[in-house]
């Protein structure tokens, strides 16, 4: 299907495939970034990209929320063709949580009006029923004390965390995540991670882009590794990382693990 008026209700979780990548392109002038990408993936599963930087993770999940336009090839979200010229983008952006490395927040409001803006201005919920909700997912996150808090008042553990319970507040069926860990000191990775994974075991759908190998070898239904824009090898975490095929990943691998970060 093609240029939908509506997308589908965002309760309906039904098993199947949630999004299909075929054939994807993008350039930035003569940078040929990703090179035919191709990825599924099915409700409830989550898929870890990883690879060094510049690899075409971060731009993947840029192109699939529509913040760049593809050169060539198409994206389906649960079977509508959202790469149409004629798709509303706002429509498909309603029904995706997006978090970036860097968190985003909108500095002069507190952390309660950061999260309830996208519900009550692009879905036309209440006021007092979106108030409801994000104080409900604060509490479940730890951050039921900061919801009049500015951004500033928070550690960059705690903005991230909002940054996603933002993402929530929508009622995405698929979480995209960028490297959500990158920007954190050390000691404040692991209170993300908690999040991540509470997700996971919760039945969300995420395509995660990380560094953080360890992580996505616990929470990962597959791992996608990419090498100069295109997908080199992937598998469950348990062939991929001790068991890898391709001398690419191999290589890769043997980085990692060289650094300490496995």
């Amino acid at each position: 299907m093609s240029a939908p008026e509506e997308l589908p209700a965002a309760g309906d979780q039904a098993a199947g495939t949630a999004l299909r990548i075929e054939g994807v392109h993008k350039s930035f002038g003569q940078n040929h970034v990703l090179k035919g990408i191709d990825l599924a993936v099915d409700t409830h599963q989550v898929i870890c990209l990883i690879g060094a930087s510049g690899s075409g993770k971060s731009t993947l999940l840029r192109c699939i929320d529509l913040l760049e336009t593809i050169d060539a090839g198409r994206i389906n979200f649960f079977g509508y063709d959202i790469t149409h010229p004629d798709v509303d983008e706002i429509l498909v952006r309603r029904q995706m949580g997006m978090v970036f490395q860097s968190f985003n927040l909108f500095p002069h409001l507190r952390v309660l009006r950061n999260i309830t803006l996208a519900p009550v201005k692009a879905l036309g919920v209440p006021a007092a029923d979106a108030e409801e909700e994000a104080m409900a997912l604060l509490r479940r996150f730890g951050l039921g004390d900061k919801a009049r808090d500015y951004p500033e008042r928070l550690s960059g553990g705690q903005q991230q965390r909002v940054a996603i319970i933002r993402a929530l507040a929508i009622h995405p069926r698929l979480m995209l995540l960028d490297e959500v860990t990158s920007a954190l000191d050390p000691e404040l990775v692991g209170e993300v991670l908690d999040v991540v994974r509470e997700l996971a075991l919760a039945g969300m759908t995420m395509l995660l882009a990380t560094h953080e190998m360890g992580f996505a070898r616990e929470i990962a239904t597959r791992v996608v590794f990419l090498e100069d824009g295109v997908i080199v090898e992937e598998g469950p975490p348990s062939q991929l990382f001790d068991a890898p095929r391709d001398e690419r990943t191999k290589r890769f691998l043997g980085r990692v693990i060289e650094a300490g970060r496995m």
